[in-house]
């Protein structure tokens, strides 16, 4: 069952993780490690039936809860109410990762601007939507949780065909640290 990683046997045992983005793709690779390790999770996504898929893999394999909630990263009512209902179930969130992301591949003359808002909104305003408000809880009830936002290469880079992506994940890495100089005297 527990394959040989970077992290011990049963080192995330008792803490909850938040991940947006965790049904499909690498999400979902790092949700089922995080249950390797003994963690609970909350996985996110827009497709609810994508997500109770997800959920009902990982428990009948581990040991965890998994607590599979619908919502869409750029609206932030979507963003209190999966935060509510998480904190309701587990007590608290000690970990968020910030994974959802959406790209297209294409030249960006060939791009619509709503083309262009809806990678930027997902990757970049859904980071900070989650960001914002679990770290306002934190530092409210004096918890201190772990972030983790998700970036590429090109944020340091750029890269031709993935203009908005390349934009958004800019974005999201200038905000990690801002706000990790900023929040680190909590």
């Amino acid at each position: 069952m527990y394959n040989q990683g970077m992290l011990k046997e049963n080192s995330l045992k008792g803490k909850t993780i938040l991940i947006t983005g965790g049904g499909t793709g690498l999400g979902k690779s790092m949700g089922e490690y995080f249950m390797e390790l003994g963690a609970n999770l909350i996985i996110t996504s827009r497709k609810q039936d994508v997500i109770d898929k997800t959920a009902k893999e990982f428990m009948e394999k581990y040991k965890g809860e998994v607590l599979a909630l619908s919502g869409d990263v750029r609206k932030i009512e979507d963003v209190e109410s999966v935060i509510e209902k998480s904190i309701a179930k587990f007590g608290t969130i000690d970990v968020l990762l910030n994974n959802a992301a959406g790209n297209f591949i294409s030249p960006t003359e060939r791009l619509s601007s709503k083309g262009f808002d809806v990678v930027v909104d997902i990757v970049l305003k859904g980071t900070y939507n989650y960001s914002l408000t679990l770290g306002k809880y934190w530092i409210e009830n004096k918890f201190k949780g772990t972030m983790l936002n998700i970036v590429t290469t090109y944020a340091w880079t750029g890269s031709a065909y993935v203009v908005p992506s390349a934009c958004a994940k800019a974005g999201v890495l200038a905000l990690t640290r801002s706000l990790a100089a900023e929040w680190s005297k909590y």
